[in-house]
């Protein structure tokens, strides 16, 4: 299988880090435009938390957030939303990266907001939150475009962080439609809300746009301007430029998107056929760099014709202070597409393989696989999501795997041995059932005829690494799978790590501790040579829990330490795969005194356990274990059984397993039989899954919805988490939950 060689994250260089500073950079205000003066200090004296300004695209919410930006005595952050956010991991981790700009403390935030999408919600929003809710001082967080973060995962995890806006400080949100979430902050009183009425240009506004795109004209034509544009303020301004064209106010007619193509056209005809060029085919692009726009547009140019365009007031807005970044105004690219699929429509996809190639190139590969796509150019999108997924994976961003995968579908993937791979494996390592086994299946199903013989090893050998993982076979047939993997998979090859940590759990199972602790010492040693980020973190849980039997805690605590390291610095505690991980660190604690770290790490587990199923149950049986020994260790047994309960729950699926079998059995027995008092009982992974959702506003429905499980089932699930937290309403469960360090940090 052939492999493109690509760096996951962008470069310090890059378009994607430029973009990122400029989207948590101030706008700056128009000279000579309509002052919104009057409509800020209404909101900043309303002291709701919450500001909305909603209206359709060209009524000027961007230029009245830039205005506020500039009138604001209290620290300013700064976010413009963009399609590349409508993930909740990047919207969090945009929304971090804004507010450290107002509280220096949070400079490392951002970094905290990778996870699982579980995770996301009940432990990234709930720590941004409080971050918020503890800043030193009051401060205004001015949301642009936040209509783009349109996925429930997004709305869910924002109606969290709203939540912890502190008195004194204010978050504005700009937005095309009403935001889902607004209505409950509405009903508290906790809501200020501009509205199209509010941002109407009447005939002094208007006097001003003309005014400052130097055009003279009567009351009588301005009159006419401002009835036929209903106030829009787009509309003004089109206006007033198309009359600078020489263009005649009373042609005008229709709303607002027929007046926009109307008034665009004129404004069009007082160009050269090479700028209306430059502007149809560079509209392809969300932001423009001339570096960039010379790639595409096979010209050296591009940088003086984007500041020329600007100069002329062509509906582009530079993004950074150096004006080496700018955008078109989201109409007028609407309009120039529309004109670039009318005359020239051929290009489309050309020029959207050639923003690919820069992109990738630049250190952008997500931004390229956004052009893949609109080029249709679902092969290359493959190669790169290929060589994406397992970086992307490790660096903690697994929802946004899934992501690509799921945009790719299913004929793509299937097309692709790597894809099929890669598909299979993610939904095995996020417990996805039964996504996982349809997967595998799919895979043993697949014949490929490979140009070379080294391929299809290679893809036969990746089959058998997913049938050890998954332990399909008796353990004698999982030994033989594994071994054969580890023998085939190259040295070069990502999956050389994980193929040596299945050789020792393959081990395991064969009782081989000897060979088991060689298999993943090797397996992290060779982790750390290529980056194996899960490689180590499984292969160091296991030799620590080894080292645990014996008697050196020291060995075992060494282990784990190395294991953690990976977890914190790559903040995954909520990957199902850092669960044994955590599970023995909460033991070493234990053995070296430090009970209150032990009971933390034991949160932390049975929080990263959610995901921890079946379909990798080797992984799932042993972290379990492990934590009702933790648990058995502080003295609560309840706990201790629960986590036994769901051991032999997972035998039962996989009654193969037996070797796994005897550990548990020498447990239950220190455990005893009493059934303990039930009110202590832990929750349960169903229970933990729809747990973060009670700190938003769904209905029961919605929250079922969400999760794929019906209203009665969620129903049955929310009352049992009331009933083992001991309280009777949400909010109780929630602050309960967080005490306990099942939410939040």
């Amino acid at each position: 299988m052939s492999e493109l060689r690509v760096a996951n994250t962008a470069s310090p260089t890059s378009l994607g880090a430029d973009v990122l500073v400029s989207k948590t950079t101030p706008r700056r205000s128009r000279t000579g435009g309509v002052s919104r003066r009057g409509v800020i200090d209404s909101a900043r004296q309303s002291g709701a938390p919450i500001v909305a300004v909603t209206s359709p695209a060209g009524y000027g919410k961007s230029t009245m957030l830039a205005e506020w930006a500039e009138a604001e005595s209290r620290p300013v952050a700064w976010a413009t939303v963009d399609t590349y956010d409508d993930d909740p991991v990047a919207l969090l981790t945009l929304l971090a990266t804004a507010f450290a700009h107002v509280s220096p403390q949070a400079d490392a935030l951002s970094e905290e907001m990778v996870a699982t999408e579980t995770g996301v919600l009940g432990r990234s929003a709930p720590v941004l939150a409080t971050a918020i809710s503890n800043a030193p001082t009051p401060f205004v967080l001015l949301i642009d475009d936040i209509h783009a973060a349109s996925s429930d995962a997004c709305h869910d995890v924002l109606e969290v962080v709203l939540a912890g806006v502190p008195a004194g400080s204010q978050v504005v949100l700009a937005s095309r439609h009403e935001q889902p979430y607004l209505a409950r902050l509405r009903a508290e009183g906790a809501l200020f809300e501009v509205t199209p009425r509010e941002l109407r240009i009447g005939h002094d506004g208007a006097r001003a746009i003309f005014r400052a795109a130097g055009v003279t004209v009567s009351d009588e034509t301005l009159g006419w301007a401002v009835d036929r544009c209903e106030g829009w303020a787009a509309g003004l301004f089109l206006c007033a430029l198309a009359v600078r064209s020489g263009a005649d106010v009373s042609d005008i007619t229709g709303r607002e998107r027929f007046v926009a193509d109307y008034l665009y056209g004129e404004v069009l005809v007082g160009l050269s056929d090479d700028a209306r060029e430059f502007l149809r085919r560079s509209a392809v692009l969300e932001e423009m760099s001339g570096p960039l726009c010379n790639a595409v547009l096979e010209r050296n140019d591009s940088h003086a014709q984007l500041l020329e365009l600007e100069s002329r007031s062509v509906f582009i807005v530079a993004l950074d202070r150096d004006r080496r970044l700018f955008r078109y105004h989201a109409l007028f690219r609407e309009f120039l597409l529309a004109e670039l699929a009318r005359v020239d429509t051929h290009t489309i996809g050309l020029l959207h393989r050639r923003a690919a190639e820069w992109c990738v190139a630049d250190g952008s590969p997500e931004r390229a696989l956004e052009h893949y796509h609109a080029a249709g150019e679902l092969r290359l999108a493959g190669r790169l999501v290929a060589a994406l997924a397992i970086p992307t994976w490790q660096s903690g961003r697994a929802t946004l795997v899934d992501r690509w995968l799921s945009r790719l579908g299913g004929a793509a993937i299937e097309a692709s041995p790597e894809l099929m791979v890669i598909a299979a494996w993610t939904a095995a390592l996020r417990g996805q059932s039964p996504a996982a086994e349809m997967r595998a299946s799919m895979l043993e199903r697949t014949k490929v005829e490979f140009e070379t013989q080294d391929e299809a090893v290679i893809f036969e050998s990746s089959r058998a690494m997913i049938r050890t993982a998954m332990c399909v076979r008796d353990p004698s047939g999982i030994l033989d799978d594994a071994r054969s993997a580890a023998a085939n998979i190259p040295e070069w090859s990502p999956w050389r790590a994980p193929a040596l940590y299945l050789l020792g759990t393959a081990w395991i199972l064969n009782g081989s501790v000897d060979q088991a602790r060689r298999a993943f010492t090797d397996s992290a040693e060779r982790g750390r040579r290529g980056g194996n980020t899960i490689a180590i973190i499984l292969s160091e849980a296991e030799l620590a829990a080894l080292a645990l039997d014996g008697p050196s805690v020291q060995t075992a605590a060494d282990h784990s330490h190395e294991a953690m390291r990976k977890i914190d610095e790559h903040h995954i505690d909520d990957y199902p795969t850092a669960t044994l991980a955590l599970a023995v660190s909460a033991r070493v604690a234990l053995r070296q005194g430090d009970g209150a770290g032990a009971r933390q790490l034991l949160a932390r587990a049975m929080r990263a356990r959610i995901h921890c199923t079946h379909v990798v149950p080797f992984v799932a049986i042993r972290a379990r274990i492990q934590i009702a020994k933790g648990f058995a260790a502080v003295g609560d047994a309840v706990s201790a059984r629960q986590l036994m309960k769901e051991v032999d729950d997972l035998l039962l699926r996989r009654p193969n397993l037996v070797a796994l079998a005897d550990p548990a059995a020498e447990l239950r027995n220190i455990l005893g039989n009493d059934v303990g008092n039930i009110l202590a009982l832990p929750l349960t992974p169903a229970e933990m899954r729809l747990l973060p959702y009670l700190q938003t506003h769904l209905m029961i429905g919605e929250i079922g919805s969400r999760l794929f499980i019906s209203r009665n089932t969620a129903s049955t699930e929310v009352k049992s988490i009331y009933r083992k937290l001991g309280v009777t309403t949400r909010s109780s469960a929630v602050e309960r939950a967080i005490e306990l360090g099942l939410l939040g940090e």
